[in-house]
């Protein structure tokens, strides 16, 4: 059983205190970040302005029959021109590539392929549309065929992604089939990474693929380390270090998922749902609603309960009474991995190590509990 009932989602077993100087895992680069690939783009776009508007300078200036240093102004002119318009239009294209790049990396490969037939269905129905309106004069026409475009086919791309499941069912497929198997992908709880054996799983072989990290699980890891209370403050770092060492394993992908939801919960059923992924949490709660709405969870706690050692009446072994029990009297201790130890008479040894006998043992929704007594030998 664990060392305390956990009140908060994040909480989870105590562990060795992290590091005091943590800091999150950077993302990875991409388009919208300052430098690197974006400031490539935007020198690219403007080159090809500059040259459009040299080029268009220097036709001006023919066309107005200059000549020499006229002429040669309205080439140099051009230039300036559009060295300008192609540093401002460079940057608004970089923003808008980024902010696509975000989005693809939100949606799912059966989702977007869903609303890609969605939007060839929307494009098929104005192509039907059009035939119903060439009597039309040619101005009202194009411009009804284009309004009708921009509608039907972003109204059938989004209708497309909704009903996905709905769309893959009447072929016989699921959607959840379609890319990454559940097994290569999993979704990452905070309470998974304030666990800290997330990590020696995966470095045992236990646990790989990609490894997706929503945003608000940051945010959150984030809340914790910048806490009051010591306790809770440790165990945030403890995630963040952890996440860090993750990034380190060569064997796993780690995936930021960066999307806004004010709930966390709800976000990352959602994803694991959406991405055919599995649920690693150390959240019971968190798990029984993935598993109401058919998403896999994998738990570290459960791994270890399957994988701790039995304990047999009769068994010996030295334990730190640590605090009081319930009833009158008893003592409680903690094993190294976390399972909880209650010693009858043991109320008056708190703060010292005895040797104790094992009476009983309990397996519990929680975990496993052991009952002992003092042995007096």
């Amino acid at each position: 059983m664990n060392k305390e009932d956990q009140t908060a989602r994040p909480e989870a077993p105590e562990a060795p205190e992290a590091s005091e100087t943590t800091a999150p895992a950077e993302p990875r680069a991409r388009m919208g970040t300052s430098g690197g690939p974006r400031g490539t783009f935007v020198e690219l776009v403007r080159l090809v302005l500059v040259a459009i508007f040299t080029a268009g300078g220097w036709q001006l200036g023919t066309g107005l029959n200059q000549e020499g240093g006229q002429l040669l102004v309205s080439v140099v002119l051009g230039s300036l021109v559009g060295y300008v318009v192609g540093g401002v239009i460079g940057r608004k294209t970089a923003v808008a590539v980024s902010a696509v790049e975000k989005e693809f990396q939100r949606v799912s490969a059966a989702e977007l392929l869903s609303g890609i037939i969605g939007l060839i269905l929307g494009l098929v129905i104005v192509a039907l549309l059009s035939i119903l309106l060439f009597w039309l004069p040619p101005v009202a026409r194009y411009s009804s065929v284009a309004l009708f475009a921009i509608v039907l086919g972003y109204s059938g791309y989004r209708i497309g992604r909704a009903k996905k499941d709905e769309l893959f069912g009447m072929f016989g497929l699921r959607s959840r089939s379609l890319g990454v198997s559940s097994s290569e992908l999993n979704v990452l709880d905070t309470s998974a990474l304030i666990d800290g054996r997330i990590l020696q799983v995966v470095e045992a072989g236990f646990l790989g693929g990609t490894l997706l990290i929503h945003g608000g699980v940051l945010r959150e890891l984030q809340s914790i380390a910048d806490s009051s209370e010591p306790t809770r403050r440790s165990r945030g770092r403890r995630g963040l270090d952890v996440l860090r060492g993750l990034r380190q394993v060569p064997s796993v992908d780690v995936e930021v998922v960066d999307e806004d939801s004010p709930d966390v919960d709800t976000a990352l059923v959602r994803l694991a749902r959406d991405r055919g992924a599995a649920l690693v949490t150390s959240d019971t709660n968190l798990a029984r609603v993935a598993a109401a709405v058919d998403v896999p969870t994998r738990s570290v706690m459960v791994l270890s309960e399957a994988l701790r050692p039995p304990y047999l009446p009769g068994e010996e072994f030295n334990l730190r009474l640590t605090r009081e029990g319930r009833e009158h009297g008893q003592g409680v201790g903690f094993l190294d991995d976390g399972t909880m130890v209650v010693v009858e008479d043991g109320s008056e040894k708190l703060g010292s190590e005895v040797r104790v006998k094992v009476t009983n043992v309990l397996q519990t929704s929680s975990g496993r509990m052991v009952f002992a007594r003092l042995d007096d030998a």
